[in-house]
């Protein structure tokens, strides 16, 4: 059956920042919905793009060559491999788009932040 999300109950439903949760499947890939705050781990992907899409907010991103700061609305994509951080400013939630085996924190060793069994927003 088929279930629309409305994003201000999904962003409702939890308090945890930078833990994403998963909000639906499409095909192999997954929408996961995440709050974050402050700095995230500088780290990339090897095999997998990502998209931030900027929900409520301000979001930064840094990269080795510069940097994309984000309003609500708008998002952008991190090609595999491209090093990247995060930073909320100081608060954002955030909207993703990426496939399903994609590691938060990509190929950082921040252990203390890595999740990889995500909580989907049913079970919330």
């Amino acid at each position: 059956m088929l279930q629309k999300v409305v994003l201000a109950d999904a962003f409702s439903r939890f308090t945890d920042t930078w833990s994403p949760k998963v909000a639906g499947d499409i095909n192999d890939m997954q929408v996961k919905v995440a709050k974050f705050e402050g700095e995230f781990t500088w780290h990339h992907h090897a095999n997998e793009d990502e998209m931030f899409l900027l929900v409520s907010g301000r979001l930064r991103v840094d990269l080795e060559d510069g940097q994309v700061e984000l309003h609500p609305g708008e998002f952008v994509i991190v090609p595999k491999g491209v090093e990247h951080r995060p930073v909320a400013l100081p608060t954002a939630e955030v909207l993703l788009f990426e496939s399903a085996t994609t590691v938060n924190t990509g190929t950082a060793s921040d252990d203390s932040r890595t999740v990889r069994n995500l909580e989907r927003l049913e079970d919330l």
